[in-house]
């Protein structure tokens, strides 16, 4: 008998499907797929990192003028904005900061500094040497207590240095209202006076004077004593 040929069954051909696909419209709004998130760019700097002249001045307690000068001096390294805006890095300000406490124990060396004195000759030639020694102090005259009183209350000085004698309103008097005025944070005062004489000084210093020295102090120990930075 001739031989059947037998058919043998093809294997059916394996469809790869979607597990998306397999779900239910219900289960795909329940479950939808994410798409993968863009790779993140890098951001500039950020704003906070960035400070205002008034921001250095309110965290150095100091006047922004004298941010300013610093910025100038290129003591305090700065930035200009697009606008024209001068802005200071944090990590420059607290760099700032470090580099002068470890010349002024522990401090910042005070910037605002108040003259009083009648004597208007002493007190132009005072004001020349504290600008042209001490980089990046501010210096202001008063040549009389009234003055000395509305300054003191405009720029709050770091340091005052008071002239004893004076007509309508003397030294220890002057001394009494800083002291009033000022508290706790009052400014240091020195009181310098052609008279250095023992009562003299026990009397300004009990009235809240720091200390007490002759106008003919040279100027480097005059300079000393104020608490200031010899720059040049």
């Amino acid at each position: 008998m001739p031989k059947r040929s037998v058919k043998r069954p093809q294997p059916k051909p394996v469809v790869q499907k979607n597990p998306a696909a397999q779900k239910s419209p219900a289960a795909q709004k329940r479950n939808p797929i994410k798409a993968p998130k863009p790779p993140k760019t890098p951001r500039g700097p950020r704003r906070s990192e960035y400070l205002t002249p008034t921001e250095v001045a309110d965290r150095l307690l100091v006047a922004t003028v004298t941010v300013r000068l610093w910025a100038s001096k290129g003591l305090l390294p700065s930035v200009t904005t697009l606008g024209g805006h001068r802005r200071f890095r944090a990590a420059d300000v607290e760099a700032f900061v470090a580099r002068h406490q470890q010349g002024t124990t522990g401090q910042l060396r005070p910037s605002r500094v108040l003259i009083i004195d009648d004597d208007r000759q002493f007190s132009r030639y005072l004001a020349g040497v504290i600008a042209k020694q001490c980089a990046g102090a501010v210096v202001e005259v008063a040549h009389d207590g009234f003055s000395a009183g509305v300054k003191c209350q405009s720029i709050r000085p770091d340091i005052v240095t008071l002239d004893l004698q004076m007509p309508d309103m003397d030294g220890f008097e002057v001394c009494t209202m800083l002291r009033d005025l000022f508290g706790k944070t009052r400014p240091r005062i020195v009181a310098l006076t052609g008279f250095a004489g023992p009562a003299n000084v026990e009397r300004i210093i009990a009235a809240g004077a720091d200390a007490c020295v002759a106008k003919t102090t040279p100027v480097n120990a005059l300079l000393k004593e104020m608490g200031l930075v010899l720059t040049r």
